[in-house]
């Protein structure tokens, strides 16, 4: 059997088999919450408007005895409204034109309604030592746009904090002391020890600072939209990460250097600070590099869009700058405005949101997105323009 399948098939036998257990214990200690999200989505692009409804319901279930933990999320989504597309349509003219009239075809994508378990795990930890095994939330980095040592998630520049998928492995974490700390993450591909994924991290804090230094080899897929083909090879990532206060300003920033096995290695950093003022308004602003991106938007081709729409590649051009602020209009609604700017083609995007805070378990977020760049440029107004109205109620 396949090592990556056993495994999984391994760890869902043992949280199934702990929660068939949980009914015989005290039912007070198992917990039961989550979250129902209707979401409406309206793109305007090119004189014509589509809609993109979708209802997603959150379950979550903990229990929690003599140190070991049992959780699972059982998440299901239902789609209305425009779901088929093709992601050509919001490429520019000379990126669709490359595409053979015959696999224009393979480009067409489906929003489908999902079922699935996400973050089903077991944790058993003491006060120095804690072992995850199964689907778990792992998030490294201090960035609030991108994270440069994160192969894991793809972030949304346009929404950063929402949030992502669990990830299949084993985790050990060992606690020297309470801002000293060691990880290490294993991850199997197929039972093969040499591709599988394998990170180390060391965490330390000295004075207002805290440092983290980390180690990763996986397997890096890659996907060729030209001929429809997948890249493998073997990817090696030297990363350090700080955040802290410096002169009343936050501070932080991570960097990484990838080793590539068929590829030229590159580096990625990004590095950002920001600042609470007594009124309340608040201030961030961050850089990012990515050594994999262009210079110039006359050099993007189809790999570079798709790869980042993706999630392949954190950026389509080199040099990105963000930006939000954010105030508090009352102490239930608060405004924000988010920018990203491509700093190689001069591109933008903008992004006006309201939080509001309508009831104590109920939260509407509205947020739109305007695209200022000409044709061509990674924020083009060929994307079209749109606008996202997001409910949550939680139980």
């Amino acid at each position: 059997m396949k090592g990556k399948a056993f495994f999984s098939k391994l760890i869902f036998f043992v949280v199934v088999s702990c929660f068939s257990i949980i009914p015989y214990a005290n039912a007070e200690e198992l917990d039961i919450f989550g979250y129902f999200e209707p979401q409406y989505v309206l793109l305007y692009r090119n004189g014509e408007s589509y809609q993109l409804n979708s209802d997603k319901l959150r379950v979550d279930l903990q229990h929690s005895v003599s140190g070991v933990e049992f959780g699972a999320d059982l998440i299901y989504t239902l789609y209305y409204g425009k779901k088929n597309w093709n992601a050509l349509d919001f490429f520019p003219d000379g990126i669709k034109s490359e595409v053979p009239e015959g696999m224009q075809s393979y480009f067409l994508f489906s929003f489908n309604d999902t079922l699935y378990l996400d973050n089903t795990y077991v944790k058993m930890s003491n006060s120095r030592v804690s072992c995850t095994f199964g689907k778990q939330q792992f998030s490294p980095g201090t960035g609030y746009f991108s994270n440069p040592v994160d192969v894991f998630n793809s972030k949304d520049a346009l929404d950063p904090t929402y949030e992502q998928t669990g990830h299949n492995g084993g985790r050990m974490d060992i606690m020297f002391s309470s801002r000293t700390n060691l990880m290490f993450l294993y991850s199997p591909i197929e039972g093969d020890w040499t591709n599988s994924g394998k990170l180390l991290r060391f965490k330390i804090g000295l004075g207002h600072f805290d440092f983290t230094l980390s180690g990763y080899e996986f397997r890096e897929q890659l996907t060729d939209f030209y001929s429809l083909s997948v890249i493998n090879q073997r990817r090696r990532l030297v990363g350090c990460e700080f955040v802290g206060q410096l002169f009343g300003l936050g501070v932080w920033g991570e960097g990484a250097y990838n080793f590539l096995e068929e590829s030229d290695d590159f580096y990625e950093f990004l590095m950002g600070t920001d600042y609470t003022f007594e009124s309340g308004f608040y201030v961030l602003l961050e850089y990012h590099r990515n050594e994999r991106g262009k210079t110039s938007y006359q050099d993007y081709n189809i790999n570079d869009w798709l790869r980042f729409y993706l999630g392949e590649s954190k950026t389509i051009c080199r040099d990105q700058m963000y930006a939000m602020v954010s105030y508090p209009i009352t102490d239930l609604i608060n405004f924000q405005l988010l920018s990203i700017f491509s700093a190689n083609d001069g591109s933008a995007a903008v992004v006006p949101v309201i939080d509001y805070n309508i009831f104590e378990n109920m939260d509407i977020n509205v947020m739109g997105n305007i695209y200022t760049g000409s044709e061509g440029k990674v924020y083009n107004s060929r994307l079209g323009n749109g606008l996202v109205i997001r409910a949550r109620v939680y139980f």
